[in-house]
């Protein structure tokens, strides 16, 4: 299913700017960029667009209420600064599954002061000699990377308090 029809599944009959929560995994999008979401979406807090075949994240609308993003699974290798410009609220990003390889490209990351919790899990990047260590140090405001803190203790399931 296009993108596009599937927000407009979801939406089910709400406007926008009513939607706090917006799941469209395993949509289809073409040419790997982003359609249908816009700047109407201003409550959003929860987006999920895992394997969706992106490529891109430059068609990503300004959602400041945004605090989780879910991109596992999809073809992203870089851009990752638009993040900052347009969800500089975000606390938690999975970019699990995508194909990142190096820490140039994490460090776009820098300018999302309020991200708690990073996923590159089955990115090649995580092959690097030191990646945990590179990515607590470039990424100093991060409490949690793939799942875990810089003392290897599991993240606390924040799933139940979400699911209301």
């Amino acid at each position: 299913m296009e993108m596009k029809k599937r927000i407009n599944l979801e939406l089910r009959n709400r406007a926008p700017e009513k939607v706090a929560e917006l799941v469209l995994d395993n949509c289809r999008s073409s040419n790997g960029e982003i359609e249908g979401l816009n700047d109407t979406f201003k409550e959003l807090e929860f987006l999920s667009m895992a394997n969706v075949e992106l490529t891109s994240l430059a068609k990503l609308p300004t959602l400041t209420k945004l605090r989780k993003l879910e991109l596992s699974d999809n073809l992203i290798s870089g851009g990752l600064e638009v993040l900052a410009e347009r969800c500089p609220n975000l606390t938690y990003l999975n970019l699990s599954g995508n194909k990142i390889k190096d820490l140039s490209t994490v460090e776009a990351l820098q300018n999302l002061k309020n991200l708690k919790s990073l996923d590159l899990f089955n990115c090649e990047v995580t092959n690097l000699e030191d990646y945990r260590e590179s990515v607590f140090e470039l990424l100093q405001q991060i409490t949690y990377l793939d799942g875990f803190d810089q003392d290897d203790n599991e993240a606390p399931d924040s799933q139940d308090e979400d699911d209301e």
